[in-house]
């Protein structure tokens, strides 16, 4: 199937590595130009160079802290400036911490809620005007199975991100008109490697196999896979919508 992908331009937010990365480097697979970012800057090299394997001269890395105002504008301006427009861009941050309400102070929280809501809104008000004047656009916010069903000791992830599944039906809603479409993917417990930092620190995490109906973990493919067809001429007509891919997983509707 073609997904009408090549020579789009997108930008993936936090790209350098696990799920971005993946999404990163599908959508290169199907001809699109894209823009990855991040902090690590061993993590960005190996990345493109992964990347260019197939896509020579599609794609370019910026160094980008998503807490830091001032670095988020730079992302942007130099990503139009790279290749002079942001038709797709997919919203990314790494995970969060674990742990319970007692192990966030108010810093903490202010830190999170910049991290994981505010870099994702400021970057969207950024790329709209450019995508309304040509009336099309695709918006993908990457969040989690945690705005569905909460998983114990992720306090952080189960509050803060489900702030974007509102921004995403609210904003479908406001730029249906001129061809942008927002929807919301929800990885499941995916072989990443922040999964197996996780089950490092506590191994009873391996027991959720069993509460998986697939009965294994999600492969970054998979996930990826599912992101490039939301992004894409396919997928037109679907905007508004949150998405699990999580082997069926969550247990509602």
């Amino acid at each position: 199937m073609d997904l009408g992908l090549h020579n789009r331009v997108a930008l993936v937010l936090a790209s350098s590595k696990g799920l971005g990365k993946a999404v990163a480097i599908e959508l290169a697979k199907e001809g699109a130009k894209v823009i990855i970012c991040g902090t690590d800057s061993e993590a960005l090299a190996a990345t493109k160079a992964e990347i260019e394997v197939f896509a020579p001269t599609k794609v370019v890395t910026f160094i980008c802290d998503l807490t830091r105002e001032e670095q988020r504008k730079q992302l942007v301006e130099q990503s139009i400036e790279a290749f002079g427009t942001i038709e797709i861009l997919v919203t990314n941050t790494g995970g969060p911490a674990a742990g319970g309400i007692e192990q966030f102070n108010l810093d903490d929280w202010k830190h999170l809620y910049n991290l994981l809501f505010l870099s994702a809104v400021d970057i969207i008000q950024r790329v709209l005007p450019s995508m309304k004047a040509k009336r099309y656009g695709r918006i993908l916010a990457i969040t989690s199975i945690t705005v569905k069903q909460p998983v114990d000791n992720l306090m952080s992830s189960n509050s803060v991100r489900t702030g974007l599944v509102g921004l995403v039906k609210s904003l479908s809603n406001e730029v249906a008109a001129y061809g942008i479409t927002v929807n919301n993917l929800m990885p499941g417990y995916t072989d990443t490697n922040r999964l197996k930092h996780l089950i490092e620190k506590n191994p009873e995490l391996n027991k959720v196999i069993e509460s998986i109906p697939m009965k294994r973990f999600g492969t970054v493919e998979e996930f990826a896979a599912t992101a490039a067809f939301l992004v894409s001429e396919r997928a037109s007509y679907i905007t508004g919508q949150a998405l699990a891919v999580d082997g069926g997983w969550i247990k509602g509707n």
